[in-house]
Parts: C-alpha cells; sequence; structure tokens
C-alpha cells in the first residue's frame, strides 16, 4: 500500500508527562482514537528513569485494541526530546532510559562543562539536570563505566520505539538537533562532543524521520492481530512534530508556538541574532534538516503549579476578569521553574496578587503571553503564529498574545498536534484546521512594559 493510499495512520505519542497511542484519519486529519497512561518516572537505582517495560505493554495492549477497531495501515512515532537508549549486542538497554529532570552532582557537571562544544558551534545552551543529552552520556560514562562499556548502540529515544517494533536502529536529526550538544545544526553533522565522549561508533546510522525503517516484526504482529504488514516511520521529535504540520500549509516566514509540558517556539525563517544561551534560545533542526531559531520555558508545569489551588471557572469568567485584572496590575512573574525559559534565575512571585478564582487564572494566561511573546522576540519571529496543543483553547492566552505580537494568530484545532504532525511522516497530507484570532486586550501595553519592568529587576 503506497502512502496515498494509507486510511489511518498510528501514532505512538510519548510525552514527559503522558503517553499515548492516536490514531489519526488519513483524510480529515481527525483522531479517531485515542488511549494514554502516565509516563511514570521510577526512582530506584541506578538512577530516576522511565518505566520502558511499562510503555512497552502499554504500547502492544493499545496496538492490539486499535487492529480490531479501527484499524491502522502504518505507524509513526514521535516522543520529548532528552532522550536516548542505550543498547547493548543483543538490542536489549544496557543502562535505563534516564530522566532529563535528574540533577548530577557538581563534580560531573564541571567534567562535562570542560568538554562541551561552544553555543557559537551548537547553538545549543547549557541546560539543567540532562537537558542537554550530551550531559546525560557524559553522567552514565562517568558514573556508571561498567555498564556503559556493554553500550553498543546509541539511538534517539522516538527511534527507540521503532527498533523495539522493527529490530532496525536509527538516529534523526530533530531529536538529535534539539538543545543536545552532540550536533552542528547549520553544519548538518555531529559536533566534536561525540568524539570526546568516545561515542561515534556507536550511534546508529542517521535516517531521515519519513523514512519507512521496516515493519512490525512478524511476532509482534501476531501478538496484537494484524492481519497484513504494517510499516513504521522513523519517528520525529514532538516539538518538530507539531511544527511540520504549519511548515508545509504556511512555509517561511511563519512561527509555531507548540503547548505541552514545555513552551516551544519555533521561527521558521528567524534569525540568530538575538539568540542568548542564558536564557533557553537556541537553533532547533526542522523534519527536513534545515535550522530553525527557537526558545522555550516550562509553561504546562508552569501553569499547573500556578493554578493547582485554583478551581477553573471557565473561559467566558477569565475573560471577563481581564480588565479588572490589567486596571489592578495584578500580575505573576517569571519564573516558576528555576533554570529554563528566558529569565532562568528568576523566582516566581505574584507582582500584585488577587483573590477571585477567575483572576487569578486570566493573570496566569497573561503571564503565558507575556512569557511567550517575550521568546517571540528573542527568535526573530516574523509570520503568522501558530498555537497548538493545549494553550491553542485558552482564550486569554490567545487574545493577549494576539494583541501583543501584532500578528495574525491561528489556534490550532487539533486534539493532539504532536500526533498529527507524526502522521504526516506517512506521506498523508488531511487538511490543517485552525481558528483565527481576532480579539485584542485593551490596556495590555502598558500592563506589559510594567511586567517587563518588573521581569529584569
Amino acid at each position: 500500500m503506497s502512502a496515498s493510499n494509507y486510511a489511518r495512520v498510528a501514532v505512538i505519542d510519548i510525552g514527559k508527562t503522558n503517553a499515548k497511542v492516536v490514531i489519526v484519519d488519513a483524510r480529515s486529519g481527525a483522531e479517531i482514537g485515542l488511549t494514554k497512561i502516565s509516563n511514570k518516572v521510577l526512582t530506584q537505582a541506578p538512577y530516576p528513569h522511565f518505566d520502558t517495560d511499562l510503555l512497552w505493554s502499554f504500547i502492544l495492549e493499545a496496538l492490539k485494541d486499535f487492529a480490531k477497531e479501527p484499524g491502522f495501515d502504518a505507524l509513526s512515532i514521535t516522543t520529548h526530546g532528552a532522550s536516548a537508549a542505550l543498547l547493548d549486542a543483543d538490542g536489549a538497554l544496557a543502562l535505563p532510559v534516564l530522566d532529563y529532570e535528574y540533577l548530577y552532582p557538581d563534580e560531573v557537571n564541571r567534567a562535562y562543562d570542560a568538554i562541551r562544544p561552544d553555543f557559537t558551534e551548537t547553538f545549543s545552551p547549557r541546560l539543567t539536570g540532562g537537558l542537554n543529552l550530551g550531559a546525560q552520556l557524559h553522567y552514565q560514562s562517568a558514573c556508571f563505566p561498567r555498564q556503559f562499556a556493554r553500550v553498543a548502540t546509541i539511538i534517539t529515544y522516538p527511534q527507540y520505539w521503532a527498533y523495539r517494533l522493527t529490530g532496525i536502529a536509527a538516529n534523526e536529526r530533530t531529536s538529535l538537533g534539539c538543545h543536545t550538544d552532540l550536533w552542528l545544526p547549520f553544519q548538518g553533522q555531529y559536533s566534536p562532543l561525540v568524539d570526546a565522549l568516545g561515542v561515534r561508533h556507536r550511534l546508529a546510522p542517521l535516517r531521515s524521520a519519513f523514512d519507512i525503517l521496516g515493519h512490525i516484526q512478524p511476532a509482534i504482529a501476531e501478538q496484537i492481530g494484524l492481519q497484513g504488514p504494517i510499516p513504521v516511520y522513523c519517528g520525529i521529535h514532538d516539538s518538530n512534530a507539531s511544527l511540520l504540520p504549519h511548515l508545509l500549509g504556511f512555509g517561511a516566514p511563519c512561527t509555531v508556538v507548540s503547548t505541552g509540558t514545555w513552551v516551544v517556539c519555533f521561527a521558521v525563517g528567524g534569525t540568530t541574532t538575538k539568540l542568548d544561551k542564558g536564557r533557553d534560545t537556541l537553533v532547533n533542526v526542522d523534519a527536513y534538516g534545515k535550522a530553525v531559531p527557537s526558545a522555550r520555558y516550562m509553561g504546562g508545569r508552569e501553569w499547573e503549579i500556578i493554578t493547582q489551588d485554583t478551581p477553573s471557572v471557565g473561559r467566558d469568567a477569565e475573560m471577563a476578569a481581564v480588565n479588572h485584572v490589567i486596571e489592578r496590575q495584578e500580575m505573576l512573574l517569571p519564573s516558576f521553574v528555576s533554570g529554563t525559559g528566558p529569565y532562568p534565575s528568576a523566582e516566581g512571585r505574584w507582582h500584585s496578587e488577587p483573590l477571585a478564582a477567575e483572576e487569578r487564572r486570566a493573570a496566569a494566561g497573561l503571564y503565558q503571553a507575556l512569557m511567550t511573546a517575550t521568546c517571540l522576540e528573542m527568535i526573530g519571529s516574523r509570520g503568522p503564529i501558530v498555537v497548538e496543543g493545549p494553550f491553542a483553547i485558552n482564550e486569554v492566552f490567545l487574545t493577549a498574545l494576539h494583541t501583543l505580537a501584532k500578528r495574525p494568530i491561528h489556534a490550532s484545532l487539533a486534539d493532539t498536534g504532536t500526533a498529527l504532525g507524526a502522521s504526516l511522516l506517512a506521506g498523508t497530507r488531511p487538511a490543517v484546521h485552525l481558528r483565527r484570532v481576532s480579539d485584542k486586550i485593551a490596556g495590555l501595553k502598558d500592563y506589559a512594559e510594567t511586567w517587563r519592568d518588573a521581569a529584569r529587576s
């Protein structure tokens, strides 16, 4: 079956918070099947790590159910970045897949800083814990030399699941190019760090995200009840999956704001002149291998922290509270997750704290828009802006961003932008449904100036 004839594409979508298996209708782009679980982190030795056994069981059970109804003709994969699988000669994990939020001892960090390439080469900022994948490999090799000596193959995380399904190992550029320190985005090749770590010979071959790696292995196909061969596409980093539909739809210049645990801003056709290694700006690599100026902060995690004790009041109540919040200068200041985003050293706090739930949630939406607008400025964002993910239904956020950016804002109507993007690897071209944001917020300019001054102080 050719890509143009696929009716349904199964997508394995593993985010930092949740893991999903989604069935995407290849013609409409609609999600016609979805199941998910929490992505657990196990805290036992040797270090905090993802429960890949649980995830594998979940994936197989979900695919078994979806093979019955509604069925699928191809499979694609997307996962969070900052992770890799270290395989031994038998293809099993030589070490568990490390949780990138784990913090290493100071002496390990100092040793890594001595060998990592400069930002001007990799455009990968120094991040906390294992957010630089190179830092993970350094930690694992330095602190677990016996186990690391057994590593035969290193593969990026989406491709780990492709390997489990097909038995074929690969690496892919979108995952290598997301703040790993391992990639030179403008040269399209590995950085000197791979030789400093001594891992070049262990890195699996590079493949395109659009490549079919192989088919689901016969034993697995039988286990999940498949009636014929199912091609497995190489897979893609999740934020780049969110970018892909709009890269195809708008071209350059355009900007995509991918929201989830992380808010990642991609400026297709943007500039690198304002990129700041101390403010979580970087260069990502898109599905075609091209460099894309980017900025990020942990917006979804911050939203959870800010609103955890504030009940939901509904969109209309939040929008109605915005004018009151602006008049009283009720605002949140960054940052609620330290070490990330455009204000990594700032301590999140209320500048003036409201009591009513609708005002607190309205202020939280304005905060997210101000953080996002700051990111867009740093990456030279131009052209129309698309917001996808959970923030695409946050009316305060969308309206405030439209007011601040002074450019067209489109909210994606897709339930999961990452799944839709990953399904496009299979050659399908369903319609991408967007909603144009038209409203603006009066008085936001002065509010934003006060916020910026206070954020910098």
